[in-house]
């Protein structure tokens, strides 16, 4: 069963909730290597996408993806609006005007998401970020035969990526100005991505 633009929608009204019940989780994440405002920037973002989309109906899910993209990197702050940002622009490019997405396209527009992440952010696995989730994930969701099945391979996968992110020092990002000091902590960028994920996954178990 492909995935429609009213199921992306409804993946990312998931996500919004999620975000929302994870804010003060990620700005304790964010306080211990960063500038504590990580989870606050993203309430605020998804906050901001879920208005849009009760004013707007992209035709597309690439369309949609196009309005998470410039909705995000207007109104999140710090690194990880550009991040998502991009993440989601390099998506919709990946999924251009199809109607419908199977897993193929799925797997296509994670890789481009990815992609994009590195591009922008110039990390790599290892490095403590979000790519350390992100990465497994986009492996992962290549094997899958569905749509429902890609997102939530996908989403084991970033959250074991992200939990990897703990011993690691840091090498990107303010995190990296705490040297050794980075050891010890969640990525909170890696546990966001593992959130919206897992959160894509569970609306599309349901759809």
């Amino acid at each position: 069963m492909g995935c429609t633009a009213a199921d992306v929608v409804a993946a990312l009204r998931a996500a919004a909730v999620v975000v929302q019940e994870h804010r003060d989780e990620l700005v304790r994440l964010d306080q211990a290597i960063g500038d504590a405002d990580h989870g606050e920037n993203m309430r605020r973002g998804f906050t901001a996408l879920v208005s849009k989309l009760d004013s707007e109906s992209p035709a597309t899910p690439g369309k949609v993806l196009k309005l998470v993209a410039t909705t995000l990197i207007s109104t999140v702050g710090g690194a990880a609006g550009p991040l998502y940002g991009t993440a989601f622009l390099r998506a919709a490019a990946a999924v251009g005007d199809l109607e419908e997405l199977d897993c193929e396209a799925v797997a296509r527009a994670l890789q481009a998401a990815l992609d994009g992440v590195v591009a922008r952010g110039k990390a790599v696995v290892g490095d403590k970020t979000m790519v350390d989730a992100l990465t497994p994930a986009v492996a992962a969701a290549a094997q899958a035969d569905s749509v429902a099945n890609a997102l939530s391979a996908a989403a084991d996968a970033a959250e074991e990526g992200a939990s990897s992110t703990v011993p690691m020092v840091a090498r990107k990002g303010r995190a990296s100005y705490l040297g050794e000091r980075s050891a010890g902590h969640l990525d909170p960028g890696a546990r966001s991505t593992a959130l919206l994920l897992r959160a894509f996954a569970d609306s599309a178990a349901k759809a």
